[in-house]
């Protein structure tokens, strides 16, 4: 039998210690200043299960860290094999420089965005969707963390474009860029749709600079995405970010551009 936790099982054990502390949902809701119906739909599996909600569990019920243990995990088991070793760059990444010309960074995804994202292959079960959604948004959290690291995202313009799920959820993506972007440690970056063909077409990379002085980069393709730290390879890559940051809106002029995108989704 599997010894690793599903989400099934932390939604009913996060239920049980509730009750074993004789808690009603909106007791325990404020207690960790949430909302009750946050509380009943994360029991209930309605919600994605948030870093931040099982560290406020551990710390009022004084579990000793339970829940935030059992959701990294999760969250760890949820990754492709091929993944694992760049989530653990990245947690530990000073700076991020993120080019995609095609896809919405996993890190500035919002939970509707990212689950069409997951779903649209038809290649995951429901439950497994629903996992990798929890542990992508869980992945976000490293943004708000202390140290934060600084992110760099350049996204093309067609992309934003690219309907993905319905209507509601591009605009849903669109706001949460405009939202994040505000945040000193993350700048949202676009190149319009008029620029001419430059090298960063040529495919999706990552830049990370960790903590120790290490540089690596992370690149994907429709198979896996190698993690490379060879010094040639992280050079040749820093030379493309160059020109591709030169196409790119300075950080206000995509926000306006990201404003007038989300007014097509209305």
């Amino acid at each position: 039998m599997s010894r690793i936790p599903t989400l099934t099982f932390l939604h009913e054990q996060l239920r049980r210690a509730r009750q074993a502390r004789g808690l009603s949902q909106e007791e325990l809701g404020k207690l960790i200043n949430y909302s009750s119906s946050y509380v009943s739909a994360v029991e209930t599996g309605q919600s994605p299960v948030k870093p931040d909600y099982v560290a406020r569990i551990d710390s009022t019920l004084d579990t000793g860290g339970l829940f935030t243990g059992m959701l990294e995990l999760i969250r760890f088991h949820a990754a492709p094999d091929w993944f694992r070793p760049w989530d653990e760059n990245e947690r530990e990444a000073a700076a991020l420089r993120w080019y995609d010309p095609t896809v919405i960074p996993g890190l500035l995804q919002p939970e509707g965005h990212a689950r069409a994202m997951l779903g649209v292959l038809g290649e995951l079960t429901a439950d497994e969707v629903e996992t990798r959604v929890v542990a992508r948004l869980a992945r976000q959290a490293l943004l708000t963390a202390e140290p934060r690291p600084h992110l760099v995202a350049v996204l093309e313009e067609h992309t934003l474009r690219r309907q993905l799920g319905d209507r509601e959820i591009m605009r849903e993506q669109l706001q949460h860029l405009l939202a994040v972007g505000t945040a000193p440690n993350v700048q949202v970056r676009v190149v319009p749709a008029d620029a001419p063909w430059y090298i960063g077409l040529h495919g999706p990379f990552i830049l990370a600079r960790l903590q120790s002085g290490a540089e690596l980069v992370h690149l994907d393709n429709q198979l896996r995405g190698p993690t490379v730290d060879s010094p040639n390879d992280v050079a040749a890559l820093e030379r493309r970010w160059e020109p591709v940051t030169g196409e790119a809106l300075p950080c206000r002029q995509s926000a306006r551009l990201l404003e007038e995108v989300v007014q097509t989704w209305a």
